[in-house]
């Protein structure tokens, strides 16, 4: 039955996967003479962090799968993940006042909104990889304890 859940898990990592890879490939390039030349890098960076993070959240499933979760790999992993969702946020607070002159000329608030939702959206998901890192870091240390008394 577990291994139901994790390939579900893994398949939802495909699919969350896909549009963004549609974009950077079919929409991104369309919008070069658009955007400043900053804003489509910082895209493409934060698809590769993006990326980078789902292939982390890919081997924290691995871990699972193996029954070896609670380990400090898997906190590391975390970690990664904690750390990409905090570089998402800063280069779209970087790309902000890119986007500003763009949006106030076209008086288009959606171009800003949708930064702003990343934002907000990369910075929850942070905080909740410290929430889960913090959680099992206390975990990893009750089974060392509960491994040396037994």
């Amino acid at each position: 039955m577990k291994d139901k859940y994790i390939l579900f898990l893994r398949i939802t990592l495909i699919l969350i996967a896909m549009p963004v890879l549609i974009l950077c490939v079919f929409w991104v390039p369309t919008m070069m003479g658009y955007l400043p030349n900053i804003v489509v890098v910082i895209l493409y960076l934060t698809a590769l962090i993006y990326f980078y993070a789902l292939f982390n959240a890919s081997n924290i499933l691995t871990r699972i799968d193996k029954k070896d979760v609670f380990s400090n790999i898997s906190l590391n992993l975390l970690t990664k993940i904690k750390h990409s969702a905090i570089a998402i946020s800063m280069l779209y607070v970087i790309a902000l006042p890119f986007l500003y002159p763009i949006a106030e000329v076209d008086d288009a608030p959606g171009l800003l909104a949708f930064p702003l939702i990343i934002i907000f959206a990369s910075i929850v998901i942070s905080v909740f990889a410290a929430v889960l890192e913090k959680l099992l870091a206390e975990v990893i240390k009750l089974k060392n304890e509960n491994d040396l008394t037994i």
